[in-house]
């Protein structure tokens, strides 16, 4: 797509169309989605689990929900959150792969699924995170949440604020490894908002989508590290994502699988058994397969634009996403039905990073159905007088060329 140039005080509304097959994207609740809903509501699956949803990660669309609203203990599927906000701190600087994880008594005194540290035992932020991902280490979660927050109590503060900001409103943690606890729950509905958002960082499909893999190998003591989600090795396409048991919870799982390009999010909880779980999670994905197409157009972050901003410190500003922007179809719908428009506000300098500058609209025969914000991608401040002349007079040899 291109800009019409001379962009400055007289725009406020710039279109610029281009024939997409978009039918909905970065979970913005729409008429579109309320009819998906609707039909997935009609679609017999996850009849043994207590609630289960499916959802397409690109967009955030829900293809079939079952009671997604219900409050319920995830027992080690708690661990999503968990990863979540290991791999944020290694993404925004806070610690690095290769940082050494000492193990205190407390974490070491965790019971349940674990790799069996011993009290002082160091390890890397990378082998610990395999643990986690996939022996489901409760020692290890403790060990990691008690290095990055201090206490395992403050990194519980961490994880409820960060669910909080997805948007989970059933959902409340009392500790990292989902041990049983009172108040300790959450929603399938939840845990796939969790697991879109942990999906952002595609290094961690590279631990849970391991089958096996060792710790201490050089040691006297080497430890074997089975998948707990056996799905990854026998579901074509399936790398992740967390599974979780207790007496409470039952069987439950968070799942992912890719293929083509499409990743969907599959999440049961409450299943009387593990080949329960397995059968009615694969269930789920191949509907999604059978009967939906997606392609992500835009990653969080991508520019989509670059907008000249008049009297601006820099000359051009550039417009990104804030979110995956996607398209999710039914297989045999025609492409030529949608379109997307990019509404650009009026904007001057000075501008913050993250300002919103505008919309991406989706429209289906001229119906609008999605819209989605766009943002400032970097701060612009206002330009001093030199600048001014010097661009000027860059101008004016660029014209005589």
């Amino acid at each position: 797509m291109s800009l019409t140039r001379g962009l400055g005080r007289r725009w406020t509304a710039l279109l610029c169309a281009t024939a997409l097959m978009f039918a909905s994207f970065t979970g913005v609740a729409s008429a579109a989605e309320t009819k998906q809903k609707q039909q997935a509501a009609q679609v017999n699956l996850a009849k043994q689990s207590t609630s289960a949803v499916l959802m397409d990660q690109a967009t955030g669309t829900v293809l079939f929900e079952k009671n997604a609203h219900q409050k319920l203990p995830p027992a080690s599927v708690t661990k999503v959150m968990t990863m979540l906000l290991i791999l944020e701190a290694v993404g925004n600087g806070k610690v690095k792969w290769s940082d050494r994880i000492r193990t205190s008594e407390n974490a070491a005194s965790m019971g349940g699924s674990q790799i069996f540290l011993e009290v002082g035992e160091e390890m890397t932020l990378d082998e610990m995170f395999k643990g986690i991902a996939l022996a489901s280490g409760n020692d290890a979660a403790v060990a990691v949440a008690e290095h990055l927050a201090g206490s395992e109590e403050n990194f519980v503060q961490m994880m409820n604020e960060r669910a909080a900001q997805l948007g989970c409103k059933n959902t409340s943690f009392r500790n990292v490894n989902g041990l049983p606890v009172e108040n300790h729950f959450t929603s399938a509905h939840d845990v796939a908002l969790m697991s879109r958002e942990l999906l952002k960082h595609e290094e961690v499909t590279k631990y849970t989508g391991v089958y096996q893999d060792h710790l201490r190998k050089s040691s006297e003591k080497p430890f074997w590290l089975v998948n707990t989600n056996k799905l990854v090795r026998f579901y074509n396409g399936m790398d992740g994502l967390k599974t979780g048991y207790t007496a409470e919870a039952k069987y439950c799982l968070s799942a992912t699988a890719k293929r083509n390009g499409f990743r969907v999010i599959a999440v049961a909880m409450g299943a009387p058994t593990s080949p329960v779980r397995n059968a009615e999670i694969s269930q789920m994905i191949d509907y999604a397969f059978a009967n939906y197409k997606s392609e992500v157009l835009y990653k969080p972050g991508q520019v989509v634009q670059q907008v000249r901003i008049d009297k601006g410190g820099v000359p051009y500003l550039p417009i990104i996403t804030t979110d995956t922007v996607g398209v999710l179809m039914k297989k045999g719908e025609k492409q030529t039905a949608y379109r997307q428009e990019i509404r650009l506000n009026e904007v001057k300098a000075p501008i913050q990073k993250g300002q919103i500058v505008g919309s991406v609209v989706i429209k289906k025969d001229e119906q609008e159905i999605a819209k989605a914000d766009l943002v400032a991608g970097l701060d612009v401040g206002k330009a001093s007088m030199w600048t001014l002349f010097k661009r000027t007079v860059e101008s004016w040899l660029s014209f005589g060329r």
